[in-house]
């Protein structure tokens, strides 16, 4: 996969995370009413320090171990059988789900311990999906990657961050404009077509996994 496919596919693969509703959304939302655009922006911000902190020490504290056949193999295919799974999930999504963002009642510990940035980075780490996400599918992205040295993963980042950045951007401007930007049935058209791309790069990883393995 080269540097531009990387760029590309992390976006992709970010902005089909980032559209399904979670604690992060929630924080986001709550932020953004309380104290403007910059309020959603820093939530935001706090969520790709952490983001690339984890990358940086993936790519260096890892690189022998990424250097083992073997391993990215098993790890590609571990990746690849998570985003088949979250394809599936998604399209199930598609179908019934709803984007809200309307100020959610409860707010979250991080939100109410903090600002706007540490909220951001409480919702991220206190998240174990995120964590199952990069211990698999973003773990198997770095391997890959840094086959093409540090360009390549300062691509997959890029992309990757971007895709959260562009999303929670567009929910906080509707929230300080009072518009609606997205409708429902095309955010749920986005969300099937995510879902799509999901099922194919799941079976790319799995298919690359199991060519290392053999």
């Amino acid at each position: 996969m080269g540097i531009g496919a990387l760029l590309a596919t992390s976006f992709l693969v970010g902005l089909s995370g980032a559209m399904m509703p979670g604690g992060l959304l929630i924080v986001n939302i709550n932020e953004t009413i309380k104290k403007g655009l910059i309020g959603g922006l820093l939530v935001i911000t706090g969520h790709a320090l952490v983001e690339v902190v984890l990358v940086i020490g993936l790519a260096l504290g890892l690189g022998s171990i990424f250097a083992n056949e073997f391993f990215v193999g098993a790890i590609a295919v571990i990746g690849g059988g998570l985003l088949v799974w979250m394809a599936i999930d998604t399209a199930k999504a598609s179908q019934t789900l709803e984007m809200s963002i309307t100020q959610e009642e409860s707010e979250t510990t991080a939100d109410r311990q903090s600002g706007p940035f540490f909220a951001g980075l409480l919702a991220t780490i206190s998240n174990p999906y995120w964590a199952l996400w990069w211990t698999s599918v973003g773990a198997a992205y770095v391997a890959m990657a840094m086959e093409q040295g540090t360009r390549a993963v300062a691509a997959f980042y890029i992309g990757h961050v971007a895709s959260d950045y562009a999303w929670y951007f567009l929910i906080s401007l509707a929230l300080v404009t009072g518009r609606k930007l997205i409708s429902q049935k095309l955010y749920r058209g986005l969300l099937l077509v995510g879902s799509v791309f999901l099922a194919f790069l799941g079976l790319y990883f799995i298919w690359s996994g199991v060519t290392l393995l053999r």
